[in-house]
C-alpha cells in the first residue's frame, strides 16, 4: 500500500545514534551518526533526519512531508549513572529528613569494611512542619510560613528542582498540593509531587521515584525541547520504561530510565514473531552499556527497579 509521508525511528545511544527512515514509497533508509559531535552538529537525530531528507544544515524540516518521529534516548539514564542531573532539594515531612538516606537499611555488601553509600540525588532537605496519619486525620497542620522560609532558602542557593514527598501523601494529597503551590510561588521551575509522580504506598520508593523525577526531568525537558524546536509541528514521540511510546509533552524523567531495554524487548518480540518464534533471549551490546532480556511467551513486568543505587 501507499504510505503518505516519511517516518523516522531513532535510537539515541551513548555512542551512536541510529536512524531508520521509512520513505513515502514504503522503502527503508538506514543511517548512523555519532551521538555527540559538536563541531559538526548540535543534535544527532535532527542532523540525521536532515541528511536523509537531503536538506542543508540550516533548512527547516518540512512538517507536511514527515508523519512522525519516534525516539528512544539514553539522555536521562546516562545523567543518572553519571550523577549529572539538575540540583535538587527534597521537601519532606518534618522529622523524616533522613528517611530516603536510611531507606530500608539494606546491607547488600555485609562484609565490606569500607562501605560506600551511593551518592544522594538531592543536595538539600526542607523539613515541612505537617503530619497526616494513615486515616487522613491531620495530626499537625501545615505550617506554610516555615515551609516557605525553607523553600526560599533552598532557592537562594540556586536550586530550581524540588521533590515533594509527605507522609501518606499518596492517599491524602492536600498538604503536598499546598507545598507545590508554595514552591511555584517561590519560583521553582521543576516541581515533582509524589502523589502525581508515584501515587503508591511506601515512603521510600515513592520518595526515591519523586526525587529521580525532579532530578532528571529538567535535562529531559531541555533535550525534548531542543529536538521539538527543530521539528516544528511534526508529531514527536518517546519510548518509555513501560515499553510503550508517549507524546513528547507527557514524557517525564522517571519514565525514561529503562526505556532502552524495554523498547528492545518489545522490538525483539515483534521481530521474532514474524518468524514464528515465541521463546527468545536478546542481547544488545552498545558502546556504553549492554542489555540482555529473556522472553517466554509473555512480558514480565517489574514494579520496582534499582538503578545506580536509586
Amino acid at each position: 500500500g501507499t504510505v503518505s509521508g516519511w517516518q523516522f525511528w531513532i535510537d539515541r545511544g551513548g555512542t551512536f545514534t541510529d536512524i531508520v527512515a521509512r520513505r513515502p514509497d514504503g522503502g527503508i533508509t538506514v543511517h548512523k551518526v555519532l551521538s555527540e559531535n559538536p563541531e559538526q552538529y548540535k543534535d544527532a537525530a535532527i542532523y540525521g533526519i536532515r541528511m536523509i531528507l537531503g536538506l542543508g544544515p540550516k533548512d527547516s524540516i518540512p512538517s507536511n512531508k514527515v508523519d512522525a518521529v519516534k525516539m528512544g534516548t539514553t539522555v536521562a539514564t546516562n545523567a543518572l549513572l553519571e550523577r549529572k542531573g539538575d540540583r535538587t532539594c527534597l521537601a519532606i515531612t518534618e522529622g523524616f529528613s533522613d528517611a530516603l538516606r536510611i531507606a530500608y537499611q539494606n546491607r547488600p555488601r555485609l562484609f565490606d569494611r569500607h562501605i560506600k553509600l551511593p551518592e544522594l540525588l538531592y543536595e538539600q532537605v526542607v523539613e515541612v512542619p505537617e503530619r497526616v496519619n494513615a486515616h487522613g486525620e491531620v495530626v499537625a497542620a501545615l505550617d506554610r510560613d516555615k515551609t516557605l522560609l525553607g523553600l526560599r532558602a533552598a532557592y537562594a542557593t540556586g536550586i530550581r528542582s524540588v521533590a515533594i514527598v509527605l507522609m501518606h501523601g499518596y492517599r491524602f494529597p492536600d498538604h503536598e498540593r499546598h507545598v507545590a503551590e508554595l514552591a511555584k510561588e517561590v519560583g521553582f521551575t521543576q516541581i515533582s509531587v509524589s502523589h502525581e509522580v508515584s501515587p503508591l504506598m511506601k515512603l521510600v520508593s515513592r520518595g526515591d521515584t519523586t526525587v529521580v523525577d525532579a532530578y532528571l526531568s529538567p535535562i529531559l525537558r531541555r533535550y525534548v525541547q531542543q529536538v521539538s524546536d527543530e521539528l516544528g509541528d511534526v508529531k514527536l514521540m518517546f519510548m518509555q520504561s513501560s515499553g510503550g511510546l508517549t507524546d513528547c509533552d507527557a514524557f517525564q524523567g522517571k519514565d525514561s530510565i529503562l526505556s532502552g531495554p524495554a523498547g528492545g524487548i518489545v522490538g525483539a518480540v515483534q521481530t521474532a514473531a514474524l518468524g514464528g518464534f515465541t521463546k527468545l533471549i536478546t542481547f544488545d551490546m552498545g558502546g556504553t552499556s549492554t542489555d540482555v532480556a529473556h522472553f517466554n511467551g509473555e512480558y514480565e513486568r517489574a514494579f520496582e527497579t534499582l538503578v545506580a543505587g536509586v
